[in-house]
């Protein structure tokens, strides 16, 4: 099986003399994916000329709650320039799993069947929004009708990847209708 791509940051404006920039984290494990001698695939902004395809990571650093890299390919100011708006990006193998056991990427969920509580099948998980409170599932209900659901515990109490099934903690007009709609 060929290895999944995901975005880990974007490039923001430059830092300093020496090539460094801020990054957009994207990631929840940014010292594994940003560590030095990384390669990432670079996705330049449109209409942006000069981008390496990729980006070796030379340095990386927190600054004020902020991480700020600095890549072979860029070594001053200028060329940390030319970089702003670049989404960074790397090919997981699809083996891997995240370093916390309570966490888990996108294509691992995605195709997971959607059990309730009682353990009928509601549905099936055909996506992640990624927002800034907190995430949610995209739920193809059993009806056909798409719903979104809050990735928290309370509503989302378990997560069986290798089972294939993520349990939901449903209420009327979560995943199932309400009985209005019926």
């Amino acid at each position: 099986m060929e290895g999944i791509e995901v975005v880990v940051g974007r490039i923001g404006k430059p830092h300093g003399i020496r090539g460094e920039v801020t990054v957009d984290v994207r990631s929840d494990e940014p010292e594994r994916r940003f560590a030095v001698g990384a390669r990432l695939r670079a996705q330049a902004p449109r209409g942006a000329a000069g981008v390496p395809a990729y980006l070796t990571v030379a340095r990386t650093r927190w600054h004020q709650g902020v991480l700020l890299a600095g890549f072979e390919e860029a070594g001053d100011r200028t060329a940390a320039e030319g970089l702003r708006g670049t989404v960074l990006h790397v090919t997981l193998d699809p083996d891997e799993v995240p370093e916390d056991p309570e966490e888990f990427y996108d294509h691992q969920l995605v195709g997971l069947a959607v059990h309730d509580l009682d353990g009928a099948v509601i549905g099936t998980v055909s996506g992640v929004v990624h927002g800034g409170a907190q995430d949610l599932l995209q739920v193809k209900a059993t009806d056909g009708r798409d719903t979104l659901v809050p990735f928290v515990a309370a509503l989302v109490p378990e997560v069986d990847v290798a089972g294939g099934r993520v349990v939901v903690a449903d209420r009327p007009g979560l995943v199932t209708p309400l009985p209005e709609d019926d």
